[in-house]
């Protein structure tokens, strides 16, 4: 009984009268040549395969056969069904109505509540609650617009996809079957169980599971929406969680913000590195660190910058510039309570750090940022005004609040040098020497100083003249204590205590020859030293060296009285004559 009615069918397609209206199409679906059906294989003709009833009504479809009650029709391997088929016979086209389904040759699926297919161009139009499905995804939109031959779907009024993990929302959409390749735009919103991806153009592979963006585009967590990616150019592997960013990229984590120009963010291991301009932003640290190379570990709450590195600790009224060859920081829990964290700072090999009021140089400097406490190791070099201060290992603790020095620990072969008179090149500097020293700030400048193991000094010693008002040199006192307590002032280096053993004598200026007008490890430098923070950029500014103007003239003439007293001396002796 099926042979005989597919037969009446077939024959009722070729017997009766066709459209001799043009079929109204959707701008998509081109209207086909003229002549076409004669130049038509048979195979490129659409198939009946079934239908429950064949009608023609002239007030119905233009007057054109249509097919109602279980319609299949084939076309080139495909089958499509639906509860309503117009056939356009000499166009080789179908106007498909209710309950539509395409099962394509690919194990693609298309359903609607209407379809369009221009068998000659193999393009199809599918309309109201559209489901196209494949075996890596569901689309979903209101209209579909679909290439056989190119294997192609393309939505415009919205649509989402999803495939079994990800839920995907796009204005617009291409997929592309054979790859398996969804090209989205307009207001793209891509969501998986752990993050929001949003931007205006995104390329998911489907295969792969990887999604290329251009143009602004952010990965938000939805545990913590304050981590986040942002990108304007990237790659994005969706099982992995690996970002590769390459244009005016951001990685926001633990309320810190990483920049580079080419960078890479693992979001399970928390692991990212960029390269090229590279900027590690700490807002709530008021602290920024940046250079060529940088690492950050997010679970580990640290992170690394080398490539000609340098941080910089912004402050209300003097901030603090670090340089060196590695600079990284890292938080730790507080030891006396594990809620709250301290921020650290650390500068390897050749670090400087420049502060208006205080600048230095060692192989390495550690800043616990939190308390305000620096170490300086290996060689430390601080300089302040027109005073210098050397040691093994070199502490500087500051007030926290008023952003200031308050005071420096030197530990070991501590050594402090005082210019006398700041507005002179004359070869003259108060020193003070030994084991450790604990040195005092008073606004923004070193006051005072107490000195402790073998303690030594040397200090020029002037008084004010009654008459001129001026200062009047009366000479170098030499002194050797168990503990010095010295009070820098404006031009001199006040001893206010010499203790345990106190030997402090003072001699006249034609007294004390040159070279034991300083100690014999007197290092001033001035070659290294930091004038501007722009300094701390390379290892040292190599500054062109002070020459300093001794003054011996008292002492010349005192030793040339004393020698021309010899002579005379020596010429009153008999001589003696040989005969």
């Amino acid at each position: 009984m099926r042979i005989i009615l597919f037969l009446l069918i077939f024959i009722s397609t070729l017997n009766f009268a066709q459209d001799k209206t043009p079929v109204k199409r959707d701008p998509y679906l081109q209207n086909p040549s003229t002549g076409q059906p004669k130049q038509m294989r048979p195979e490129d003709k659409v198939k009946i395969i079934h239908a429950d009833e064949i009608k023609k009504d002239p007030e119905k479809y233009d007057g054109n056969q249509y097919f109602t009650g279980h319609v299949q029709i084939e076309h080139q391997g495909s089958i499509l069904t639906a509860d309503e088929v117009v056939l356009y016979n000499e166009e080789n086209f179908v106007k498909a109505i209710g309950n539509t389904r395409l099962q394509n040759t690919d194990g693609s699926v298309i359903t609607a509540g209407e379809m369009e297919y221009d068998a000659n161009t193999q393009k199809g139009v599918a309309r109201k609650n559209v489901v196209l499905t494949d075996p890596k995804q569901t689309i979903k939109t209101d209209i579909l617009y679909y290439d056989r031959l190119a294997n192609q779907a393309y939505f415009n009024t919205g649509g989402t996809i999803s495939d079994g993990q990800n839920v995907t929302y796009a204005k617009v959409g291409t997929y592309f079957l054979n790859t398996r390749v969804v090209d989205l735009t307009g207001n793209v919103k891509i969501e998986t169980p752990q993050y929001i991806i949003e931007g205006p153009n995104i390329k998911q592979n489907q295969n792969t599971k990887i999604a290329d963006f251009n143009g602004p585009t952010t990965i938000t967590s939805k545990t913590n929406p304050r981590n986040r990616i942002y990108t304007e150019r990237g790659t994005y592997k969706m099982d992995s969680k690996e970002a590769y960013l390459t244009k005016n990229s951001r990685i926001f984590y633990n309320e810190k913000i990483l920049t580079g120009d080419d960078m890479y963010y693992n979001q399970i291991s928390g692991f990212g590195k960029a390269t090229g301009n590279v900027t590690l932003d700490d807002p709530k640290e008021r602290r920024y660190i940046k250079g060529g190379y940088g690492e950050i570990f997010e679970k580990k709450d640290s992170a690394m910058m080398t490539k000609n590195p340098y941080a910089v600790k912004v402050m209300e009224k003097d901030s603090i510039y670090f340089a060196a060859e590695k600079i990284i920081s890292y938080q730790r829990p507080d030891s006396l309570d594990i809620k709250v964290k301290k921020s650290y700072l650390r500068a390897f090999k050749k670090a400087r750090i420049y502060k208006s009021n205080a600048q230095g140089r060692a192989d390495s400097i550690a800043f616990n940022e939190t308390d305000g406490v620096m170490h300086m190791y290996t060689s430390p070099i601080l300089w302040s005004g027109e005073k210098q201060v050397t040691g093994d290992k070199v502490e500087a603790y500051f007030n926290t609040k008023t952003e200031d020095i308050d005071s420096l620990k030197v530990i070991g072969n501590a050594f402090a040098i005082s210019k006398v008179d700041s507005l002179t090149l004359k070869d003259e500097f108060n020193q003070v020497k030994g084991k450790f020293m604990t040195v005092y700030y008073e606004k923004n400048d070193i006051k005072e100083a107490r000195v402790v193991g073998n303690a030594q000094s040397i200090v020029y010693v002037d008084d004010t003249d009654q008459e001129t008002k001026k200062p009047e040199r009366i000479g170098i006192t030499l002194s050797t204590c168990g503990i010095i307590g010295a009070l820098f002032e404006e031009r001199a280096l006040q001893i206010i205590s010499c203790s345990i053993g106190a030997n402090s004598d003072t001699y006249p200026m034609s007294k004390i020859e040159p070279a034991r007008r300083k100690f014999p490890d007197f290092n001033w430098n001035t070659k290294d030293r930091i004038r501007k923070w722009q300094d701390i950029l390379v290892d040292s500014p190599n500054n062109e060296e002070i020459q300093y103007t001794a003054d011996s003239e008292l002492f010349d003439k005192a030793q040339k009285a004393i020698d021309d007293e010899k002579a005379k001396e020596e010429a009153k002796k008999p001589k003696r004559v040989r005969k």
